[in-house]
């Protein structure tokens, strides 16, 4: 009777604990069991997909139109089948993209698959991101031919008229007129072509940095699907303390923030253990602190400031431009913040970003 008692409080406390967790996760999740049906979702999830607590129980067949793309049934019956995880971009009949996990929920006494927890990260405004920049990269490509086309021609023409002008020859006044009006024709195009790049680049700029309330966890789950081929091959433990959710910032900004230290804490590990890092938020005194904490290398202290110098490398051996730091010092202090670094050799770093608390 005790052993039945222990086993009952256990399983009510393990209850309990994932009640908490689906509760107050932020993320889109659902527990779908081995026979397809509706175990359990997350409040977000009950938002997202016009969820109620009366379809727990439900066949994911009678709600999957809920879930707005096809698919769904068939992922999860691979994911059972295969005991594998499935990831992937999906997109929504009401054009919202998702980065989709599929995790099999293994009953270890049997090894069998008993069912999957299925994740959503809306990553609509990363694709979004992802298409400005591939406009960028087309309206840079459009630049470089314009120069090559549009500036070339009266450079080319400079050249020449200033070539004749310096012939040991003696011009009369109407040839030194002419070459005269040519150059100033050529100067006049050339002014042309830069204002006219200038102001249509004004125009099209379209990789805007709006200020928006933020979710923390979101930013920090897109650089982790960025960078999970990396996070794989080094084995890295990523760990997080999460005290301030919400931040009011550029979206691009904060995850290039993110990215570019979080990355830096992977590329820069010891030789002699796998890297581990911590990734937490805190208020203090009308900042929220971004820490990014690792057991690294080490930086020895007369280069904590050239790391944030534009092309400077730590170790050439490692690869990378020199770019990221420089980058992060320049986004935060544009924002009227400030980023620091702890750091002792062979030990490991801690940057401390220091962002205005605004309100949206």
């Amino acid at each position: 009777m005790r052993n039945e008692a222990k086993q009952i409080k256990d399983l009510t406390e393990d209850n309990d604990i994932l009640e908490n967790y689906f509760r107050n996760t932020i993320i889109p999740q659902l527990f779908v069991d081995g026979d397809l049906k509706l175990r359990k979702f997350t409040p977000p999830a009950m938002k997202q997909f016009n969820l109620t607590t009366k379809d727990i129980g439900r066949s994911v067949l009678d709600i999957k139109d809920n879930f707005r793309f096809p698919s769904i049934v068939e992922n999860i019956h691979w994911v059972i089948n295969n005991m594998e995880i499935l990831e992937k971009e999906v997109q929504t009949t009401d054009m919202r993209w998702y980065q989709m996990n599929i995790l099999p929920y293994i009953v270890h006494r049997t090894n069998r698959s008993n069912g999957v927890i299925i994740t959503f990260v809306d990553i609509t405004d990363r694709i979004r991101d992802l298409k400005e920049l591939e406009s960028l990269i087309s309206e840079h490509e459009i630049l470089l031919d314009t120069i090559t086309h549009d500036i070339k021609n009266p450079l080319t023409s400079l050249s020449l008229t200033v070539e004749l002008m310096n012939k040991p020859e003696k011009a009369g006044e109407k040839e030194f007129r002419t070459y005269l009006k040519t150059l100033g024709n050529s100067v006049v195009t050339l002014l042309n072509v830069v204002e006219g790049l200038t102001d249509s680049r004004k125009r099209e700029y379209k990789y805007r940095s709006e200020i928006e309330l933020l979710y923390f966890e979101n930013v920090l789950e897109d650089v982790r699907l960025s960078i999970a081929d990396g996070v794989h091959k080094t084995g890295a433990i990523i760990e997080t303390e999460i005290n301030v959710s919400q931040i009011c910032f550029s979206r691009p900004k904060l995850r290039s923030i993110v990215y570019n230290l979080v990355c830096n804490a992977i590329k820069y590990k010891s030789p002699d253990r796998k890297p581990k890092i911590i990734v937490s938020t805190e208020k203090q005194k009308g900042f929220i602190v971004i820490s990014v904490k690792d057991n690294g290398l080490g930086i020895e202290s007369e280069n904590k400031e050239k790391i944030f110098s534009k092309y400077y490398r730590v170790e050439d051996s490692v690869e990378g431009t020199g770019v990221g730091l420089f980058l992060v010092k320049e986004i935060v202090s544009q924002a009227g913040g400030r980023i620091e670094v702890e750091s002792e050799p062979g030990k490991g770093s801690e940057f401390r970003v220091y962002l205005k608390e605004l309100m949206k």
